[in-house]
């Protein structure tokens, strides 16, 4: 991890925004622990540490939290362990890292269910960025207010924008990440139209994002298998050369 100097801090509006966010570092290096959550608390963010799994589920235990960053090679449970039975549970948002950095761990990783991927070393800065990003991802569909309606509905599902909640035609809740959420969010809105991955990663992850394409692809494999209810219907269609189309009708809903 790049260090940071020190040249004093003045709250921004974004750092404002999220100063009530609390934010689980667990990383068994105890001077990136302690780079990262200094920097992040200087940045007005309430910081937890934790250096295993066994740590972690203490500080979870004491409260939850808005976001971890987490390190692959854990001692113990490992951290893509962690981050299939934290998604499984619909746990908080996941930024991990690595210093294995190549395509095939970040793939893994967003499988998995993370929301964003890092190599190690990485700048607090950079990290810091990804963090907002994935934080206001989360959080806007709470604040929305423009009219879209407060759910979706299509070929017999129901997208919640409230409650972030998906239903199968059977009435099962549907556990999705941050990112296939907005992911999905980003399909209801524009229902029947051909959307380039360029267009999705902009929709779904910020235009400050610099996620490369294959993230996309990844994401909407995930998505594929979840909206999959077994009748053979084709939601998400690879439109050759161009992009994706999701082809249901969405009926807007309060």
């Amino acid at each position: 991890m790049e260090t940071v100097p020190n040249t004093g801090f003045a709250a921004d509006p974004e750092s404002l925004r999220h100063a009530t966010s609390r934010i689980l570092i667990v990383d068994d290096d105890p001077g990136i622990r302690d780079v990262v959550s200094d920097f992040l608390g200087r940045h007005g963010y309430a910081v937890e540490t934790a250096s295993d799994a066994r740590t972690m589920e203490q500080v979870l235990a004491r409260g939850p939290v808005d976001l971890i960053v987490l390190d692959v090679m854990l001692p113990g449970e490992d951290g893509l362990a962690i981050c299939r039975r934290l998604s499984a549970q619909d746990g908080p948002a996941i930024i991990m890292l690595s210093a294995m950095g190549d395509e095939t761990d970040r793939i893994v990783g967003l499988e998995l269910g993370a929301d964003d991927y890092l190599p190690k070393p990485c700048n607090p800065r950079e990290l810091l960025a990804r963090i907002r990003a994935v934080l206001r991802r989360r959080q806007e569909p709470r604040n929305s207010d423009d009219g879209i309606g407060a759910a979706c509905e299509f070929a017999g599902w129901r997208l919640d924008l409230v409650r972030r909640e998906l239903r199968s035609p059977q009435a099962v809740v549907v556990n999705l990440s941050s990112g296939e959420f907005s992911l999905l969010r980003a399909f209801v809105e524009r229902p029947q139209r051909v959307l380039t991955r360029d267009q999705l990663l902009d929709l779904a992850r910020g235009r400050e994002s610099d996620a490369y394409d294959r993230a996309i692809d990844v994401q909407i494999s995930r998505l594929r298998r979840k909206l999959d209810d077994g009748g053979g219907s084709e939601l998400i269609r690879t439109i050759r050369s161009e992009g994706y189309m999701f082809t249901a009708k969405v009926l807007r809903t309060p």
